[in-house]
C-alpha cells in the first residue's frame, strides 16, 4: 500500500536523509514541490551536497518515510542523472520529462493539463511555512553534563622501623653468710679430721622475649563534597538576512 503524503507530513521530513532503493544515502530533503491546486506534495528536491550545484528531483510517489529518513524506490545513479531544474516552479514540459525519466505514467493521471491533480502552472516549491524557497537557520546550543574522572589517589602503606627500648627489672640472687656459734662442751665419738660441705647459690637473670601485639587499625573511607564550576564556550548562530523588493514577512 502506497504511503499517503500530505503537506504537513512532508514538512516534518524536511532536512531528513534520503536513501535510495538499496539503502544508500542520496542526500537530504531540501525542497518540497506541491501541486498548486491540491497542495499534494509531488517532488522532493535533494540537497546539493552530493550533486554539486545541480538541483535534482525525485518523485514523492512510492517514497516511504521512517524515523531514519525518506526512502525512494530508485537507485542513486538514476536520481543523480535526473533532469536538472533551473526554476522554483515545475512547468508541464519539465514535469512530463521527469515522469518519463522515472518511468511513471504521466498521461493517464487525472489532470486538465496532464499534471497529477494540478493546473497549468504545475508544481511550486514550498518550505515548511508556505509558498516559496526556504532557508533553514541553525544555531548551536551548549549542553553541559557531568562525568566521573580520577582526581587523585590515596595510598595506605605500612612499613617497619626499629627503635631501641629499655625496661628495668629487679633481679634476686642468693649470697652466702657465715655464722659462727661458740660450743664449749665435750663430745663423744668426736674425731678430728678433714670435712667439706658445698651449698649452691641461686640467682635470677634477665631474659627478653618479643611478641607481636595488635595496637591500631587504620583504614581509608571516602566523603563526597560538592563544588560549582562555570563552563565557558562559544556558540555559533546563523542569521538570515532578506534583501529584495515587495517583501512581506510572516511568522
Amino acid at each position: 500500500m502506497q504511503e499517503e503524503w500530505t503537506m504537513e507530513r512532508m514538512a516534518t521530513m524536511q532536512g531528513s536523509p534520503v536513501y535510495d532503493a538499496d539503502g544508500d544515502k542520496i542526500g537530504t530533503v531540501e525542497e518540497i514541490f506541491y501541486d498548486d491546486q491540491t497542495n499534494v506534495p509531488e517532488w522532493i528536491g535533494i540537497g546539493s551536497g552530493f550533486f554539486g550545484t545541480k538541483r535534482v528531483l525525485v518523485p514523492v510517489a512510492g517514497a516511504t518515510g521512517s524515523d531514519s529518513g525518506v526512502t525512494v524506490p530508485y537507485p542513486k545513479d538514476q536520481v543523480k542523472d535526473a533532469p536538472d531544474l533551473d526554476s522554483d516552479e515545475i512547468g508541464q514540459e519539465t514535469e512530463e520529462a521527469l515522469y518519463a525519466y522515472y518511468g511513471l505514467d504521466y498521461s493517464e493521471r487525472r489532470s486538465d493539463t496532464g499534471l497529477p491533480e494540478g493546473g497549468a502552472e504545475g508544481a511550486t516549491m514550498r518550505g515548511e511555512t508556505g509558498r516559496g524557497e526556504t532557508v533553514t537557520r541553525h544555531e548551536e546550543e551548549l549542553a553541559v553534563g557531568k562525568r566521573e574522572v580520577e582526581s587523585g589517589r590515596v595510598r595506605l602503606r605500612k612499613w617497619v622501623e626499629t627503635q631501641p627500648v629499655q625496661e628495668e627489672v629487679e633481679l634476686r640472687r642468693e649470697t652466702a653468710r657465715i655464722e659462727r656459734q661458740p660450743i664449749n662442751r665435750p663430745v663423744r665419738g668426736g674425731t678430728i679430721g678433714e670435712e667439706e660441705i658445698e651449698v649452691p647459690l641461686r640467682a635470677e637473670e634477665a631474659i627478653a622475649e618479643k611478641r607481636t601485639v595488635a595496637k591500631e587499625r587504620v583504614g581509608i573511607d571516602k566523603d563526597v563534597e560538592s563544588t560549582r564550576e562555570t563552563v565557558t564556550d562559544e556558540l555559533r548562530k546563523e542569521r538570515v538576512e532578506v534583501e529584495g523588493d515587495e517583501i512581506e514577512e510572516r511568522t
